[in-house]
């Protein structure tokens, strides 16, 4: 306790209501993005925008800022530019200490308590005297519909002895140690269209394929590390033709990478003898949307983070998530990659709200982790 240099609790409430207030949805990020490179800028940092948007379709590409450090070790804090819809409009109101929207949107705290704190941390650690690691912000676009901007990086980008990947619910002081490895697939069903009222034994159904693959796919808690789902379902042409065509979408997960791929195999054997046995065809595809990650407790950039909570007195507590985000990609790419709770509740809702208080201490959290780095050099 102490040892850190303190935040300026109305900037960063002044930071966040801004961006709250500012449309990003997924690909339209540039408004957002523009926001945080001034506010960066003035803290002292280097501010740059990559070449992703070619790849992503965003107006905007992924922002990367550098603060030197004072001291050897670099900290990277990540967090997304873009929120879900509808945030278009976006007035925060402030009641009891707790900040919501007082329209029918979200308020847009996943992701901007992650930007604003980021932000924060990188302009108290400017500002005070005390030694400090290298501070690189990596803020992403499009994170909302597949992590598109982190699948863009360069790994130069996040290169750093510790990332925080400021983006996930709950109360701060939650510290994320695993996360699942996502696979989806794209089922093509092609059955023979025919006149359902004149001609229905010439036909082969390919809804009906569908239909016997959806019944006979695991979904849901497949177990304690894993899950299964199919997603969408369509196909056919008109009310009077048995359906020449269909298409199913669908994912597995699992915190286990042996225990995904078991999964896809038997959702992929079942896909294909539903059209087999109906006599139809199908075309299977399977992509891997990112690869999962494990932390043991003891490791060491959580028990960094850990320490840092202890510092700025925030319990720490550790947790398994079914769900992805950066952390997934940037872990990939060889960095250790800490995902954060950062307060926010009920997020993609319009009931989505974030304390104030929790804002003040996400960021007291940031800049514990980034003081901490130092002293341990």
């Amino acid at each position: 306790m102490g040892e850190h240099p303190p935040i300026d609790a109305g900037r960063l409430l002044a930071t966040f209501l801004e961006l709250c207030r500012t449309y990003s949805p997924s690909g339209t990020e540039s408004a957002c993005a523009a926001l945080c490179a001034d506010a960066l800028r003035s803290a002292g940092c280097a501010v740059r925008f990559d070449d992703s948007a070619a790849t992503t379709g965003s107006d905007t590409g992924n922002l990367i800022a550098v603060l030197q450090g004072t001291t050897p070790g670099t900290l990277v804090l990540c967090a997304h530019l873009d929120c879900v819809e509808p945030c278009d409009g976006v007035e925060p109101i402030i009641e009891d200490g707790i900040i919501t929207s007082a329209s029918q949107t979200v308020l847009g705290a996943d992701d901007k308590a992650g930007l604003s704190a980021a932000i924060e941390c990188v302009a108290v650690m400017a500002a005070s005297s005390k030694p400090r690691p290298t501070l690189k912000c990596v803020f992403t676009v499009q994170e909302e519909v597949g992590l598109r901007g982190a699948k863009a990086l360069d790994p130069s980008v996040v290169s750093g002895d510790v990332c925080l990947v400021l983006d996930a619910e709950g109360e701060p002081g939650g510290i994320v140690i695993a996360a699942p490895t996502h696979i989806t697939f794209t089922a093509e069903f092609t059955g023979r269209a025919a006149h359902a009222g004149v001609s229905p034994e010439q036909g082969v159904s390919a809804i009906a394929m569908a239909a016997d693959a959806v019944c006979r796919l695991p979904s849901g808690r497949v177990d304690e590390l894993s899950t299964a789902n199919v997603g969408t379902i369509e196909g056919g042409t008109a009310t009077n033709v048995i359906a020449g065509w269909a298409r199913l979408t669908g994912e597995c997960r699992s915190i286990d990478r042996v225990r995904a791929e078991a999964l896809q195999g038997t959702m992929d054997q079942i896909i294909r003898s539903a059209a087999r046995e109906a006599g139809g065809e199908v075309e299977l595809l399977w992509t891997v949307e990112y690869e999962g990650f494990t932390f043991a407790e003891t490791e060491g950039p959580v028990e960094l983070v850990r320490a840092a909570c202890i510092d700025v007195g925030i319990p720490p507590r550790f947790f398994a998530t079914g769900g992805g985000s950066d952390a997934n990609v940037i872990a990939a790419l060889g960095v250790p990659a800490v995902a954060l709770s950062c307060g926010m509740k009920g997020v993609h809702g319009t009931a989505e709200s974030l304390a104030v208080s929790d804002l003040e201490r996400l960021t007291e959290l940031c800049v514990a982790v980034a003081a901490r780095m130092a002293r341990e050099d």
